[in-house]
């Protein structure tokens, strides 16, 4: 018991706590991209790490490849992701719509194998590295934080309310906000819901084309990086009621915390696993999510 009250208020794991911290930030940004997507289109994109995957990889070319600074390749690889959506949805998600979910599952988890061996194949199996450090930040004299996770977690928390403020303020915002909560009686008024449904893929792939820079600058690409944080961020998706943005924002902070804190005790592993164990408890308790809109 000693050993245990020695870590628990040791500043190692305050450090583990606010590394966790700034990981929800990232993890939330994840899962708004997909709630946005699910909430509106009624669509759960299996393949939704896969584009953050290709993202990763339009930093690592635009930045070292082809010699943009880091900032405009960040903003290339958010275009092209966001343009990558859009023609997801055009090409597949529309055919699906109104579907069984089976097919719908079946047709973008399609798209998931079939992006990861397109990716393979162009880019090999090899991890590459971005190779932008930006150092530690010290808080008190034993206390480091990452500056790249810092970064991440400010902009992820910039974009999460700026996507509240457009749901919320703007009126292409509370066009989508109205055709998620009842897309008949939006279509019977005359809405194109195409145009909505295109526009809200694109948003989507921006997000997970913006996710995917803040993850470049911390983790090395390769064609199944998607494998590391995408079933993380269904299970915050399922586990905060999918489409339900508050809810997957506040579940993305409850896993990385979980994560953060088995990962200090054990090791990486037993922090996964923690997480799912407690996402298989949630789900027993309420199998349509915690935070899930009551019909």
């Amino acid at each position: 018991m000693e050993t245990f009250f020695d870590n628990l208020f040791s500043v190692f794991f305050i450090e583990t706590l606010l590394n966790g911290l700034l990981y929800g930030g990232v993890l939330a940004l994840l899962s708004l991209g997909l709630n946005l997507i699910f909430g509106v289109i009624d669509v759960v994109w299996i393949c939704y790490a896969e584009l953050v995957m290709l993202g990763m990889y339009a930093v690592y070319f635009a930045h070292n490849v082809y010699g943009l600074p880091m900032l405009p390749a960040c903003a290339v690889a958010i275009l092209a992701v966001a343009l990558l959506g859009y023609i997801l949805h055009r090409v597949v998600i529309a055919h699906v719509l109104g579907k069984a979910p089976i097919n719908q599952l079946l047709a973008t988890g399609g798209v998931l194998f079939f992006l990861q061996s397109i990716a393979t194949l162009i880019f090999g199996v090899e991890f590459l590295s971005v190779g932008v450090s930006l150092g530690s930040f010290q808080i008190t004299e034993d206390i480091y934080v990452s500056k790249s996770q810092l970064v991440a977690f400010i902009i992820a928390a910039v974009t999460v309310l700026g996507m509240y403020l457009f749901l919320s303020r703007s009126y292409m915002g509370a066009a989508i906000r109205a055709i998620s909560q009842d897309r008949e009686i939006m279509i019977l008024m005359g809405v194109d819901a195409n145009r909505l449904y295109g526009i809200t893929s694109a948003i989507g792939g921006g997000l997970a084309g913006l996710a995917a820079c803040l993850l470049a600058l911390q983790f090395d690409v390769h064609p199944f990086v998607g494998i590391s944080f995408g079933p993380l961020v269904f299970m915050i998706c399922v586990m905060g009621g999918l489409g339900n943005l508050v809810g997957g924002f506040i579940a993305a902070f409850v896993f990385a915390q979980l994560i953060a804190t088995g990962s200090y005790f054990a090791d990486l592993e037993w922090g996964a696993v923690l997480a799912f164990c407690v996402f298989v408890i949630a789900m027993f308790i309420r199998p349509e999510g915690l935070f899930a809109r009551k019909s």
